[in-house]
């Protein structure tokens, strides 16, 4: 996986295309009107990012994470969104026309307001941050990763407020069994000595470590 980049975008009236931003953290970014058709998100974070009337076309987003993102009027049409989470995102006027999506998952954000966005039967969209519902030994492993200050400055794993976020949990779930992930967040508590700003890349840490026999 590939080390953090934090990059803080300020872009007004620009010509970006055909970037890589795969694994930036372009948390707090502020970008107006400004075109990155057929550029690379995947692994990206917009965490608090504004990105108004900016154009996306024909751009990647594969685990990617929106928090808190105000995408207003922006464009992205015929772009691919693979497992991505919009969590309290603005998309008063964003036009999704021919974007794709797969495995995609929408919290306390209203879809009512943005165009052509046709999202397929299985999207999982909740008005609300659901309910957390784990074992004891899980959620203190979640706690004991959040320990470590690169796990816990990711924000990956707890919600603005403090709490563990279920979105998270529910993403780790489907991708480990409990047994192995609790032993995976123990691991991470030690190993983990680098800053990221996604939870992709603690499935892809666990999933390493599970190649390597830890689990």
């Amino acid at each position: 996986m590939a080390k953090k980049i934090i990059e803080n975008l300020k872009y007004n009236n620009t010509q970006k295309t055909n970037k890589n931003f795969m694994y930036r953290d372009l948390k707090r970014s502020n970008c107006y009107n400004t075109n990155f058709s057929g550029s690379n998100f995947s692994f990206a974070s917009f965490r608090g990012a504004h990105f108004k009337s900016c154009d996306f076309f024909d751009c990647k987003f594969e685990w990617t994470e929106f928090i808190g993102t105000n995408l207003k009027k922006s464009k992205f049409k015929k772009s691919i969104f693979k497992n991505v989470v919009f969590e309290g995102v603005n998309l008063d006027g964003v036009d999704f026309l021919d974007a794709k999506f797969e495995n995609v998952i929408l919290v306390n954000t209203n879809i009512e307001k943005a165009k052509n966005l046709f999202l397929p039967e299985e999207t999982r969209v909740f008005e609300i941050m659901p309910e957390l519902n784990i074992s004891d030994s899980l959620k203190k492993a979640i706690n004991l990763a959040m320990e470590n200050k690169y796990i816990k400055n990711s924000r990956t794993l707890d919600t603005k407020e403090g709490e563990i976020n279920p979105i998270s949990v529910m993403l780790l779930l489907e991708n480990f069994n409990e047994k192995s992930l609790i032993k995976g967040l123990n691991l991470m508590n030690e190993k983990v000595e680098k800053d990221f700003s996604t939870l992709s890349y603690i499935i892809k840490t666990i999933k390493d470590y599970a190649k390597l026999g830890l689990l």
